[in-house]
C-alpha cells in the first residue's frame, strides 16, 4: 500500500501526542496514512510492552489509520547506525510516503532526538539506488519522500507551521488516553511519571491552544521543517 503520510515515533503514543489530530484530519480528506513505532516502549515505568501493544490497537482504531508497524528497536538504546537506518529505509520503500513526520529534533527524552536524526538520515539514504534493501526476499526500489517534518513534543521549539486540529482535538485526546497505562489514572497504584500526572494532560491542551489561538483557531499541532516552505495560494493561508 502506498501511503501519503507516514508518521514515525520512538515509542507507542509519541505520534498520538505529537500529530494525532493532523493525521485524523488528513485521513478525513482521503489521504492514506500510516504509523511506524520504533520500539515497544518496554522501558516505560508504568505498564509493560504487552500492555502497550494492546493499547496501540485501540488507539489505532480511534485514529483510523490504514497501517501500523513496530520495528522492535531497543527502547532507550537504539542507535543511529547502518543497521537501524536500513530498517527504516525498508519501511520508506515499502510504503513510499510523500510526507514523513517524525519525532522532535530536540526533546526531554533522548530517544526522540535520536529518532529524528535517524529518520532524517534514512529518508536521504532511501533515495540512493546503491543502498540495497530487500523485503520479503525482493529487492526494493530506491525512494525518497518529498518532505520530512517534525512534531513538537515536551520541550518548546519555534514552529515553522501549524495545522488547525480544532475539530479533532477530542478524538486526539481519546487516542492518547487509549494508552491507559501511561497517562493519568487515579486508580493506578504504579509510580507517578512525568506524563501520568493530570497536569500533563492540561499541558497537552495548553500547548494545542498556544499554537492554535495566534493563528485564529482553538487548537493546533505545530511542526518544524528541514527545508524552506512555500505556498501556492496566499488567500487560503489561515
Amino acid at each position: 500500500m502506498k501511503l501519503d503520510i507516514l508518521a514515525i515515533g520512538s515509542h507507542p503514543d509519541d505520534v498520538e501526542l505529537g500529530c494525532g489530530g493532523t493525521l485524523m484530519k488528513h485521513i478525513d480528506k482521503g489521504y492514506k496514512v500510516g504509523i511506524v513505532d520504533l520500539t515497544r516502549g518496554e522501558l516505560g515505568t508504568r505498564g509493560n510492552a504487552e500492555t502497550r501493544m494492546k493499547e496501540v490497537e485501540e488507539s489505532s482504531k480511534v485514529l483510523g489509520i490504514h497501517v501500523r508497524e513496530n520495528l522492535g528497536f531497543e527502547d532507550g538504546f537504539f542507535k543511529n547506525d547502518k543497521e537501524h537506518q536500513l530498517e527504516i529505509i525498508k519501511m520508506l520503500r515499502k510504503y513510499q510516503p510523500s510526507v514523513v513526520i517524525s519525532n522532535a529534533k530536540f526533546d526531554r527524552h533522548p530517544d526522540h532526538a535520536r529518532s529524528a536524526q535517524l529518520t532524517y538520515d534514512a529518508c536521504f539514504l532511501s533515495g540512493l539506488a546503491k543502498v540495497e534493501t530487500k523485503l520479503d526476499g525482493e529487492i526494493q526500489t530506491a525512494f525518497r519522500p518529498k518532505a520530512l517534518y517534525h512534531y513538537i513534543q515536551a520541550l518548546h521549539a519555534e514552529p515553522d507551521f501549524a495545522v488547525d486540529i480544532t475539530a479533532y482535538y477530542e478524538r486526539k485526546l481519546k487516542a492518547v488516553l487509549a494508552f491507559g497505562s501511561q497517562f493519568h489514572n487515579p486508580k493506578s497504584g504504579e509510580a507517578q511519571t512525568f506524563i501520568s500526572s493530570p497536569e500533563f494532560l492540561e499541558f497537552v491542551k495548553a500547548r494545542a491552544m498556544h499554537f492554535g489561538i495566534p493563528m485564529g483557531v482553538k487548537y493546533a499541532e505545530a511542526f518544524t521543517a528541514n527545508r524552506f516552505l512555500g505556498v501556492q495560494d496566499l488567500v487560503e493561508l489561515i
